[in-house]
């Protein structure tokens, strides 16, 4: 892979996790430029006319060209590798995971954990206030739903290690700090060590 490959990243967020976790994984060196989010760093006229026309993160740089979506970005970056299965059904059952983790799982777990960490409970809008039960609900079930299958299964996906557990660890493994009790799904727990286990693997501070 010979493109100049660049992260434009919020260091502790999950999402920009997953990106740089794949890559550890595939041996890819990526630059990596970070924004505070907080401070509006995404919003600015530059990032939103060259970047990223929705002011989001992560994006990834290849060459002059600018990927968005945490999951896409993997899957660029994964393509060929053993990290997608070769059979057709386990790639189809790999995307489903990712599609579900988008969907499903991070728009519960991500968003406590942004509430808890970055906003502060007590800075916290009548808004988001009123969504905290919903999202904490929803938060519980993604996990319920994940333990049941990884009791029966050792990984997400055709049974061995994929992107599908790469963009699930993302969030998951610090599911805690949106209050989520992670020792009340304990195949999950488990399964956390594997993945943390597998040689290429990196912390989310590295």
């Amino acid at each position: 892979m010979t493109r100049d490959l660049v992260l434009h990243e919020d260091a502790g967020s999950g999402n920009c996790y997953k990106i740089r976790l794949t890559a550890a994984h595939l041996g890819i060196t990526l630059d990596r430029k970070s924004y505070d989010i907080m401070a509006g760093e995404t919003r600015t006229p530059e990032f939103l006319t060259r970047i990223n026309a929705i002011g989001k993160i992560p994006v990834l740089q290849i060459g002059d060209r600018f990927l968005a979506e945490s999951n896409a970005a993997c899957h660029w970056l994964a393509a060929g590798s053993t990290l997608i299965p070769f059979d057709r059904f386990g790639h189809a059952d790999m995307l489903h995971w990712m599609f579900w983790e988008q969907y499903s799982h991070e728009p519960n777990i991500a968003t406590m954990r942004y509430y808890k960490l970055y906003v502060g409970e007590e800075n916290m809008s009548a808004e988001q206030r009123a969504l905290v039960p919903g999202k904490i609900a929803g938060g519980e079930a993604a996990l319920t739903l994940m333990d049941e299958h990884l009791g029966r299964h050792p990984f997400l996906a055709a049974d061995r290690f994929s992107l599908a557990d790469i963009c699930l660890y993302g969030y998951t493994h610090v599911a805690g700090q949106g209050g989520f009790d992670l020792a009340r799904w304990p195949h999950i727990g488990a399964w956390l060590e594997r993945v943390a286990a597998i040689p290429g693997h990196i912390s989310m501070d590295a």
